[in-house]
């Protein structure tokens, strides 16, 4: 028999993979439009819900992107970036979530004027809020589009240099399009974040549409410490071994991999390997506002695709999630304590 919801809910959730851009729902892309007189392109859907039946059937990865880069347009001001990630804590603060690492793409802003300071500092104060009113801990991370040349890539990490050693960024991540793109592209890029804050936690988008090799790249050439989906390390035996005996976090997104074709359903990602080969992972959002659901709904929807697991495979994942966080150990001390009293509650 499943799990209940109501113990889904409960669970003191982390989410390690998930961008802020990709929260922007429909019902709020449109007044941000129209409060930045920002006109949209042509045979761009006109309303929320014509917007909503083509998040519903994307093609691929790349018709993703081209929405998803749009609807980066409307986002001009500091508040806008606030409102933005007030708008992901509000509604995940009611699903159990207690600890958030948010990518976000700021070539995607930088690109069309929009300044870092204004980017950072609506994100930060949002994450600020978030602790003080709903009790949830978050870091920021900046991502590099691995699109964009790898020169502007490293460009970007010059000029977020202040907030990679003032403790406004946490880490670094490598996502958009990733078949065409390898990590060793970046090589200097992760590099010279390191020689900037040596503490500053590394990871990768790898092995969602690309091979199991890019996995391997990423925690070899640019010696990141989580991966970011990761499914397909599933290909091979040694990598997976690997992952296991250095307990590297993958960042799953089982909705995410649905709408994008990596899979036809949930019951197809292979968390039953992961499982069995002692392979940490978490369970994600990506980009909720496109991909049909947010982190509970992707708990939910690998209990009814796995119906096998019990209250304790959902309490190892929930484990592993934490452990594997980049927040302090008092703070993961905190999350571990609230796991247990959940586990204890619903297994009277």
């Amino acid at each position: 028999m499943p799990v209940s919801v109501e113990f889904l809910r409960e669970l003191p959730k982390c989410e390690h993979h998930l961008h802020l851009e990709g929260t922007l729902e429909p019902d709020l892309l449109f007044p941000l439009a129209r409060r930045n007189g920002v006109e949209l392109p042509a045979g761009f859907p006109q309303t929320p819900e014509e917007l909503h039946r083509k998040y519903a059937a994307f093609a691929d990865l790349q018709d993703f992107l081209n929405y998803y880069y749009v609807g980066t347009n409307v986002l001009q001001t500091e508040q806008d970036f606030y409102d933005l990630a007030w708008a992901y804590f509000n509604k995940v603060s009611k699903q159990g979530l207690v600890h958030a690492e948010l990518f976000f793409d700021p070539q995607s802003h930088t690109s069309r004027g929009v300044a870092i300071e204004t980017v950072t500092g609506g994100f930060h104060r949002a994450c600020t809020d978030a602790r003080e009113q709903f009790g949830i801990t978050s870091q920021l991370i900046v991502c590099l589009l691995r699109h964009c040349p790898p020169a502007d890539c490293l460009q970007t990490i010059e000029d977020f240099s202040k907030f990679l050693t003032d403790g406004t960024i946490t880490g670094i991540g490598l996502d958009s399009a990733e078949k065409p793109f390898p990590p060793g592209l970046f090589v200097e890029c992760y590099q010279r974040a390191r020689e900037i804050n040596p503490d500053l936690r590394l990871t990768a988008h790898a092995g969602e549409e690309g091979p199991a090799q890019y996995v391997s790249d990423s925690l070899d050439l640019l010696h990141t410490t989580r991966v970011d989906h990761g499914v397909n390390s599933v290909h091979d035996a040694e990598l997976m071994r690997r992952l296991a005996a250095e307990r590297t976090l993958l960042t799953v997104c089982p909705l995410s991999n649905v709408r994008l074709q990596v899979v036809k359903r949930v019951g197809e990602l292979p968390l039953q390997q992961l499982l069995d080969g002692d392979v940490p992972f978490s369970l994600n959002s990506d980009d909720p506002a496109y991909f049909g659901g947010y982190i509970l709904e992707n708990y939910v929807q690998v209990a009814k695709e796995f119906p096998h697991w019990d209250h304790a495979v959902f309490a190892k994942i929930a484990k592993n999630a934490i452990n594997g966080s980049w927040c302090d150990n008092k703070r993961k001390t905190q999350l571990l304590g609230l796991l247990d009293a959940v586990v204890a509650k619903h297994s009277v």
